[in-house]
C-alpha cells in the first residue's frame, strides 16, 4: 500500500463509494448524455478494483467539466482544453494513481487538440473520455469541431462550411493504443468499454457520444446504434492498424448519415507506455516522485543536477 493513500488496498469496492457523501444536485439538463458517463464510470471503477483514493479525474471547461463534482475521488478542474496535460503530469508523478481525463468535443478536439495528439503519440498510461455531442453546450450551442457540415448555429448561421473532425482516425494516427466509441444510450457497453480503457496500459481514447437535448436536437439521441462486435455485418481485426483505420473511416462517415456504430476499434497491448519507456532508459525513478513528499529522508534532485553542463 502507498504511504499516502489507499493505493493497492485489496478489498471489494462498492460503486456507491464514488457518490459524494453530500451529493450535489447535478446541473446537467434533463435527458443529457453526460449522466450516462457518470453512471458508467461509477460502474467501471469498482469492476476493475479501484477505490476512490486510487482515482484522480481531471476535467476541462464545459458541461463535461462538472464530472468530478459528482464523482467522489480525487479531482482537478482545469481550464479549457487542459485536462490532458494536467492529468499526464499527475500520472508521471504517481504512476500507481488511476488517471482519467475528461472533456467535451470542443475542449478535447478543438482547444485541447494539440495536447490530445501528443499525449496519444507518447502513449501515456491514462484514460481520456471525450463527451462528444457535436456542439458547444455550456456556452449555448456554438458549432464545434465535430458538428456536421452544414450545421447551423449562432456562430455559423448559414451552416458550417467545414467537414467535421474524425476523432477516432485522429486518435489512431496520433498513436493511441486503445480506441473505442460508445454512446449514452448503450449503458452496458459504455461501462464495459470504460473498464477496458481503465485497465489498458497506455493511452486509451474513448469517444463517448452524449446527446444534447437542449442545444443540438439535430443529433437526436444517437439511436438506433449497432455494436460492431456483436454484428455479423462487420468483420475486422482490432489489433490490425490498417483494418482498424478502414473501419474507423466507415464508422465516422456513417455517423452523419444517421447510422451509429459503436464498439472497440483498435487495441495494441504490446506497445509500452510512456512511463515504461522512461523507466527502461533510466530517465524516470523507480520510486514515484509523489512518495518523496511523505519521506523525510528522501533526497530531492533538481533538473539542473541531472543534466550535463556545458564547458
Amino acid at each position: 500500500m502507498s504511504a499516502f493513500s489507499a493505493i493497492g488496498e485489496d478489498r471489494e469496492i462498492d460503486r456507491e463509494e464514488f457518490t459524494p457523501g453530500i451529493e450535489p444536485q447535478a446541473t446537467w439538463c434533463p435527458g443529457c448524455g453526460d449522466f450516462s458517463v457518470l453512471k458508467a464510470l461509477k460502474q467501471a471503477l469498482p469492476e476493475v478494483g479501484r477505490n476512490p483514493e486510487e482515482v484522480a479525474v481531471f476535467t476541462g471547461i464545459g458541461c463535461s467539466g462538472k464530472l468530478n463534482s459528482y464523482l467522489d475521488s480525487y479531482g482537478f478542474h482545469t481550464i479549457h482544453g487542459r485536462s490532458v496535460p494536467v492529468a499526464r503530469a499527475a500520472k508521471l508523478a504517481n504512476p500507481d494513481l488511476e488517471v482519467i481525463a475528461a472533456g467535451g468535443d470542443g475542449d478535447g478536439y478543438g482547444i485541447g487538440g494539440n495536447h490530445f495528439i501528443h499525449t496519444a503519440r507518447e502513449n501515456h498510461d491514462m484514460t481520456y473520455v471525450v463527451f462528444n455531442n457535436e456542439i458547444f453546450g455550456l456556452t449555448k450551442g456554438q458549432t464545434s469541431p465535430t458538428s456536421p457540415k452544414g450545421h447551423k448555429s449562432k456562430t455559423q448561421p448559414h451552416g458550417s462550411a467545414k467537414d467535421p473532425i474524425r476523432p477516432l482516425s485522429l486518435g489512431l494516427t496520433a498513436g493511441a493504443s486503445y480506441i473505442a466509441r460508445t454512446a449514452a444510450v448503450n449503458p452496458n457497453q459504455a461501462a464495459e468499454i470504460l473498464a477496458e480503457a481503465i485497465e489498458h496500459d497506455g493511452f486509451a481514447h474513448v469517444d463517448f457520444l452524449t446527446q444534447c437535448p437542449t442545444w443540438n436536437k439535430d443529433a437526436k439521441s444517437y439511436v438506433p446504434y449497432t455494436d460492431v462486435q456483436e454484428s455479423d455485418e462487420f468483420d475486422f481485426d482490432i489489433t490490425d492498424r490498417e483494418e482498424a483505420a478502414q473501419m474507423m473511416y466507415e464508422v465516422e462517415s456513417k455517423l452523419y448519415e444517421g447510422e451509429v456504430l459503436t464498439g472497440r476499434f483498435y487495441v495494441d497491448e504490446d506497445r509500452p507506455s510512456y512511463t515504461e519507456e522512461k523507466k527502461a532508459t533510466g530517465e524516470m525513478p523507480e520510486e514515484p516522485l509523489a512518495e518523496r513528499y511523505f519521506d523525510e529522508d528522501a533526497e530531492w534532485e533538481r533538473s539542473y543536477d541531472l543534466l550535463e553542463h556545458h564547458t
